[in-house]
């Protein structure tokens, strides 16, 4: 421990991925500064879903990161009582059951899938049914990892952006804020679809593209469906207010696709989907930018061409923060290095 807390790490980004790296790091006692452009939880990660899933079709480079997610999210609930996870399951169903990898899933029947969500106008004649999935209000998680996070001593900078880096002697030694600098031995860059920007300055270039994807909320009958349900018309489930939550993809930005307009859609679609749905109303229909490289994996590592700067960029970041969070807290604080990220590395995109 004594070691730890003589290591002093600046974390940028506070979206759950910041969150947990923050709370793992102060939690192996670290002294952490987790430093945010704007507030908390006001990026990708407010605008999220919040499915904790295992699921990936075809072959899958980081499956060892998917399948701990879920036991670390176990983990997280045991220590962090005020984050609030709903294990209600998930059911996907409508693309090609043997391209999915969920290694505990159950292929249920249609009388088994009627039984699970009652309310299904076309139940299909199988479907996946992962029982250990649940889902979580992201921004929820996100004050909860902070106040954790806080309780081990971690100071929490919120709109204050970093506009450049201290560099000596081809080490990493803080950051440089409009308000002054701040010194570290690492500096860890999660902070989504701005890390490229961060990176450019340590003369990295690493392909992170900003995706849109939009959240609907909207206001319903209680109790249209269990758990997580995902086909090719809806993704649904409901969130621990009783809201019905849709994620859909953004296709452009003409006017028939606006996100109210896709709102208005989605709720035909669910309408025509489920039974009891007598009224449904858009409370908003919202457009997050999640970070995707393009080959579709996460970049987590030092940058090899300079010491002390680490690069955490999730995709999908709900998922793999509490997991992700774990690992790097080990490899920076005791040099343990994760063979699980080995497919996750930045080396991949740079010339070295």
């Amino acid at each position: 421990m004594g070691h730890a807390a003589s290591k002093r790490i600046v974390v940028i980004g506070a979206g759950i991925v910041g969150a947990s790296l923050a709370y793992h790091l102060a939690g192996k006692g670290a002294d952490v500064t987790l430093i945010e452009a704007g507030e908390i939880a006001c990026g990708a990660t407010g605008h999220s879903f919040g499915w904790i899933n295992a699921t990936c079709a075809g072959p899958d480079p980081i499956a060892l990161l998917r399948s701990a997610a879920i036991s670390d999210y176990r983990r997280l609930e045991s220590e962090l009582p005020s984050l609030q996870v709903r294990w209600t399951g998930a059911l996907s169903y409508g693309a090609v059951i043997d391209d999915l990898s969920r290694s505990s899933a159950n292929l249920l029947p249609r009388a088994k899938i009627f039984e699970r969500e009652p309310n299904l106008k076309h139940p299909p004649l199988q479907a996946l049914f992962a029982a250990e999935e649940g889902a979580l209000d992201p921004s929820q998680a996100t004050h909860a990892l902070i106040a954790g996070a806080q309780a081990f001593g971690a100071k929490i900078i919120t709109q204050t952006r970093v506009h450049g880096f201290a560099i000596r002697d081809a080490q990493l030694t803080g950051v440089e804020t409009a308000t002054g600098s701040i010194d570290a031995d690492t500096v860890v860059i999660a902070a989504g679809t701005g890390t490229p920007l961060l990176t450019n300055l340590l003369n990295a270039s690493l392909p992170i593209e900003a995706a849109p994807v939009i959240l609907i909320r909207y206001t319903t009958q209680p109790d249209l469906v269990n758990g997580i349900i995902s086909n090719p018309q809806l993704e649904v489930r409901h969130s621990a207010d009783g809201a019905l939550l849709a994620a859909e993809d953004y296709l452009d930005d003409t006017p028939q696709n606006r996100p109210e307009v896709i709102a208005l859609r989605t709720a035909e679609a669910i309408q025509s989907e489920l039974h009891g749905v007598f009224s449904i109303a858009p409370q908003s229909a919202c457009v997050g930018l999640k970070p995707v490289t393009v080959d579709g994996l996460p970049i987590v590592g030092y940058l090899p061409n300079i010491e002390g700067a680490y690069v955490c960029s999730i995709h999908p970041g709900v998922t793999l923060a509490a997991i992700v969070g774990r690992l790097v807290s080990e490899e920076i604080i005791d040099g343990k290095s994760a063979a699980a990220l080995n497919a996750c590395r930045p080396e991949r995109f740079l010339k070295i």
